[in-house]
């Protein structure tokens, strides 16, 4: 049988080219949106281009009615499930600390770190030999944030991804013996809409000289990474942060 990964957040950026890579190398994948359907379709039609099958799936995972109802569509359409890329976040503007609205805290919390809990937690059930699995890998997407503090005015952000980076040690020592292999990808500056969204479009631009190859990743390099973790390749790899900075952070 084929093996199947799904990706949250898989529309657009790190999280479609996750997906357009994986179905080149031979993966069914689910992706999920919750807007831009026309997007996810495109990324669907990639899928099915390169000759595997794929589907969209609108779920918020700041929802977790939606989270349940997720894996159970997986389930439904797939039947099995090998590798979970858990990438759906969010990134606010530029705010100092002392002035970020609690709402603002409490959406990013609910998308980039309870939702992402819960979402592993789901996959992991399903991977776990212990509760009838037959193994598989998990991927996190955590950020560069996380060890640096968040740039200024992202603490809320980089809070939510150090989350992440706990979530993935405890996680890979808890699984490795139910056969679940459990790491992170750590991007840094990455050129995708994500910064305009944030409402700074020349965010990479303006930063690249701080980066030691002195350009912003494209969406394609951390998709590798991705896979890599996925893949045979990594069989005895866990509980690991890869960053894919460009040496930001060094």
């Amino acid at each position: 049988m084929s093996k199947v990964m799904l990706i949250t957040g898989g529309s657009r950026g790190i999280g479609a080219a996750t997906a357009k890579l994986a179905a080149q190398r031979g993966w069914d994948v689910a992706i999920t949106y919750v807007e831009n359907a026309s997007a996810a379709e495109q990324v669907v039609a990639a899928i099915h281009a390169a000759g595997r099958k794929g589907v969209a799936i609108k779920a918020d995972t700041a929802n977790l009615d939606d989270v349940a109802r997720l894996f159970k569509e997986v389930d439904a359409a797939f039947g099995r499930l090998d590798a979970f890329f858990n990438n759906a976040g969010i990134f606010g503007p530029a705010v100092p600390f002392m002035d970020i609205d609690i709402a603002r805290i409490q959406r990013i919390i609910a998308i980039n770190t309870t939702g992402a809990m819960v979402a592993a937690q789901e996959a992991a059930r399903r991977m776990a030999k212990s509760r009838g699995g037959h193994g598989g890998a998990i991927v996190h997407m955590s950020s560069i944030a996380a060890k640096l503090g968040g740039a200024m005015g992202t603490v809320d952000y980089g809070a939510s991804k150090g989350a992440i980076d706990s979530l993935t040690i405890g996680m890979a020592k808890e699984l490795a013996g139910d056969g679940v292999r459990v790491n992170a990808v750590r991007p840094g500056l990455i050129d995708t809409e994500i910064h305009a969204n944030a409402g700074d479009p020349g965010r990479i631009a303006r930063l690249a000289a701080s980066i030691p190859m002195l350009r912003g990743g494209a969406a394609e390099e951390v998709a590798e990474a991705v896979l890599w973790l996925c893949s045979d390749a990594s069989s005895y790899t866990t509980g690991q942060l890869l960053d894919v900075t460009g040496g930001r952070g060094l």
